[in-house]
């Protein structure tokens, strides 16, 4: 499938650990997956017994993340001894935190979220499952120039990349909207995209954000309750919505691997909502 009428929302903590277990067990050829910060016994589980039945799991795993190198090294370990294929991430970038799956070359899950308890189980963050042709495709893509070292280059807006095109296409994104943005972020304190918002809510739009800030933002913000936010997210006119693990940093946006994807599924957005 090409279009979007295939795609499905994963809301944390709200579905759990299902849609991923699922995802895993439906495999027949292949499972690629990038992991910066991993702790379930139950998705560890479900690599290891696809790999037993004949399927090809290739492991992405990051150089390092804070406090956790060791944990990463001893995943990797676990892993090859269990005929998982592992690939570590360059050190060219000061994280590498996009969370993307791939089952069969056919379904990609792109998540804001670690494959962790605490990620999954007490944070509010999102997913999305998807057949769109293109999208699988460049995640694909985006893996193996990443388990090689090559340079990636996105030739598609709506798969954004850091720091491939996010800043260019996120910006765009925020300037185009005329009524209404909605914005879950852990943190926004990008200078530009500040000044982006804020002229956005000069010229009239409606622009309500969850979120830390920057100390001199001046936009309306209100505070997630009771859950810890972990995602990445931009609704617009409630028609379109970005969906990722970037947030509105300058870090996120030009020196991390972060993945998202621009989405106009209306139950999708609706959903996000």
């Amino acid at each position: 499938m090409n279009g979007q009428t295939d795609l499905k929302l994963i809301v944390e903590p709200d579905h759990g650990v299902a849609p991923l277990l699922s995802a895993i067990k439906k495999a027949r050829r292949s499972i690629e997956i990038a992991i910066f910060r991993f702790d379930r016994s139950d998705i560890e589980s479900a690599l290891r017994a696809a790999a037993r039945n004949g399927v090809k799991v290739t492991a992405l795993i990051a150089y390092a993340n804070r406090g956790g190198e060791k944990k990463l090294r001893e995943l990797e370990m676990r892993f090859l001894d269990a005929g998982i294929l592992v690939a570590r991430s360059a050190a060219d970038l000061t994280r590498y935190h996009g969370k993307i799956m791939v089952i069969d070359r056919r379904v990609l899950c792109l998540l804001s979220f670690n494959y962790t308890h605490l990620d999954i189980d007490c944070s509010r963050g999102f997913g999305i499952g998807t057949q769109n042709g293109k999208w699988v495709q460049e995640a694909v893509k985006l893996l193996e120039c990443d388990s090689t070292r090559r340079p990636y280059v996105s030739p598609l807006d709506s798969f954004v990349v850091s720091p491939a095109n996010s800043r260019k296409v996120l910006g765009s994104f925020l300037k185009r909207a005329k009524k209404q943005l909605l914005i879950y972020d852990p943190k926004i304190s990008d200078q530009q995209m500040i000044g982006i918002l804020e002229r956005r809510v000069q010229a009239g739009v409606e622009v309500r954000v969850s979120a830390r800030l920057d100390g001199n933002a001046k936009l309306p913000v209100g505070k997630l309750s009771q859950l810890r936010l972990l995602t990445g997210v931009i609704i617009r006119a409630r028609g379109q919505a970005f969906v990722g693990s970037q947030s509105l940093r300058a870090a996120e946006l030009d020196s991390r691997r972060e993945v998202g994807l621009i989405i106009r599924e209306p139950r999708a957005v609706k959903g996000l909502i």
